[in-house]
C-alpha cells in the first residue's frame, strides 16, 4: 500500500469529516479510497475502459400507460443475457417500481438501461454501474462469464 499526503483547506476538511461521520467511516483513508474508487469507476465507464460491469437499475412507471408493461417485459426478454434479476412492487393505484440487477459487457448493459429508461411512460430512472473484471470460465458454456468483484484498473 502506498501512502499519499494531500493538503486541503479547512472548510473542505471539515465538510469531509462530517461526510465521513454521516457515512460511518472509521477513518479518512477508507472514506477517501471509496470516493476515489467511485469516481475512477464512473470515469472508466464514461471513457469506455470498463469492459464488464454489474449494475442496478431502478425505475418508476405508470402501469396504465398503453402497452408499457408489455414493452418493458419484451425489452427484458430481448436482453435476458444481461438481466440477472428483477423485483417489482406496486407503489399506488397508478405507479410501479422495478429494480433490476444487470451484468455483462458494459456497453450492452448501458444501452439496455438507457433504452428502458427512455421508454414512454417510465417516469423516473436511476442507473448505478460498477465496473468489474470478468473472465471466461472455460467450461461447458463458453459464452458464460464469471464476474469477479475487483475494481477495474
Amino acid at each position: 500500500m502506498r501512502r499519499l499526503t494531500i493538503s486541503i483547506d479547512d472548510e473542505l476538511a471539515d465538510t469531509f469529516d462530517r461526510f465521513m461521520q454521516q457515512k460511518g467511516y472509521q477513518n479518512r483513508s477508507e472514506a477517501f479510497r471509496d470516493l476515489l474508487r467511485g469516481e475512477l469507476g464512473r470515469d472508466s465507464v464514461d471513457q469506455g475502459g470498463a469492459h464488464h460491469c454489474v449494475a442496478a437499475l431502478s425505475y418508476v412507471y405508470n402501469h396504465h400507460e398503453r402497452q408499457l408493461a408489455g414493452r418493458l417485459a419484451q425489452l427484458q426478454h430481448d436482453h435476458h443475457d444481461v438481466t440477472v434479476s428483477t423485483m417489482h412492487a406496486h407503489l399506488d393505484h397508478d405507479n410501479c417500481i422495478e429494480t433490476m440487477i444487470l451484468r455483462g459487457h458494459t456497453q450492452e448493459v448501458v444501452q439496455f438501461a438507457e433504452a428502458l429508461i427512455a421508454e414512454k411512460g417510465v417516469r423516473h430512472g436511476k442507473f448505478n454501474v460498477i465496473p468489474v473484471e470478468s473472465e471466461t470460465n472455460g467450461r461447458a458454456h463458453p459464452q458464460h462469464h464469471h464476474v469477479h468483484l475487483r475494481p477495474h484498473r
